[in-house]
């Protein structure tokens, strides 16, 4: 994932003490939401997002039909009102799979951004700071994983994944999404590791590993905020690549990747199996990008953003 540096303030946390109290936080949050809020297509893509969150996690308690349920008197039967989205050969309902298959891409998004970004804080701030033998090993396993075929890696652990360990999916999924990240997280802690707060808390004893997450990581809110939400998407594209090819998600469970890929033959013919499903994960991905890209924009006071004073 490619993180634009030039729209990220290092300084996204005061550094002054006299700066850092709860009101001056809670007065930079409120002109954050403003900004936000702001931003139509953003406030659009947000409003989007939770409505498919709702949608996939209340809808299955209303709708009558099961993911796993099959209706033997409806087989590759178009949308109707006892069907929504139709029925696929086997008699499943495609709408209940389709919230089945969000639902999993959702966790898988999410679990995989947090890891993803959460090793890229780390990994990057650990080989800023300390430099030496760690700023060594952790530049020569990022380059390595970044010429590391991923598709093939995790194709390689598809045994594992037939077995129902969609968790390791997840890390693997991640393990391939926070390098780019780790070296711009790299290059923020060297020029902060100068400053003059640090320096101090240095020179008071306290210990290394207690600045990068007092100190140093603070300061990368931002970063770290709008990488952690642009990686969802990233994440979930990831998945619906693998999963379509058969080494992700694994039957009996159910994701958008293998929804789309069970739908794709049927595209020309019973297009309610395909479309449906690729209309929702359009929606989501564009979605989640809209609201990363307001964020980007409300977190960095250097951006112009319509109405802003």
């Amino acid at each position: 994932m490619t993180v634009n540096t030039d729209s990220v303030v290092v300084g996204s946390v005061s550094t002054d003490p006299a700066d850092s109290g709860p009101g001056r936080s809670a007065s930079r949050n409120r002109m954050v939401l403003r900004r936000f809020l702001r931003q139509r297509l953003a406030v659009l893509g947000l409003v989007v997002v939770v409505l498919l969150i709702a949608v996939a996690y209340l809808g299955p308690l209303f709708y009558p039909w099961k993911y796993d349920q099959l209706d033997f008197q409806s087989f590759q039967a178009p949308p109707s009102p006892e069907h929504w989205f139709g029925t696929y050969q086997t008699g499943g309902d495609v709408f209940a799979r389709t919230l089945r298959g969000l639902q999993k891409s959702l966790v898988i998004g999410l679990l995989g951004a947090l890891l993803s970004t959460a090793l890229a804080a780390v990994a990057g701030a650990f080989a800023g700071y300390f430099r030496g033998a760690t700023d060594i090993v952790v530049r020569l396993v990022t380059d390595l994983m970044l010429v590391l075929p991923s598709f093939l890696i995790i194709a390689i652990f598809s045994t594992a994944l037939r077995d129902g360990s969609w968790l390791l999916f997840i890390v693997l999924l991640a393990g391939f999404q926070w390098m780019i990240t780790a070296r711009v997280v790299r290059g923020m802690t060297q020029s902060l590791r100068e400053r003059e707060f640090v320096q101090a808390a240095r020179f008071m004893g306290v210990p290394g590993w207690k600045i990068i997450v007092r100190h140093i990581l603070p300061n990368m809110a931002s970063l770290l905020i709008i990488d952690a939400t642009v990686g969802v998407s990233s994440i979930i594209l990831a998945e619906v690549g693998l999963s379509f090819f058969g080494f992700g998600v694994q039957p009996p469970d159910v994701s958008l990747g293998t929804l789309i890929a069970e739908g794709a033959g049927a595209a020309l013919t019973n297009w309610w199996q395909f479309y449906f499903v690729s209309g929702v994960l359009v929606l989501l991905v564009l979605a989640v990008n809209l609201v990363g890209d307001g964020l980007r924009d409300a977190l960095d006071p250097n951006s112009e953003i319509e109405g802003a004073k």
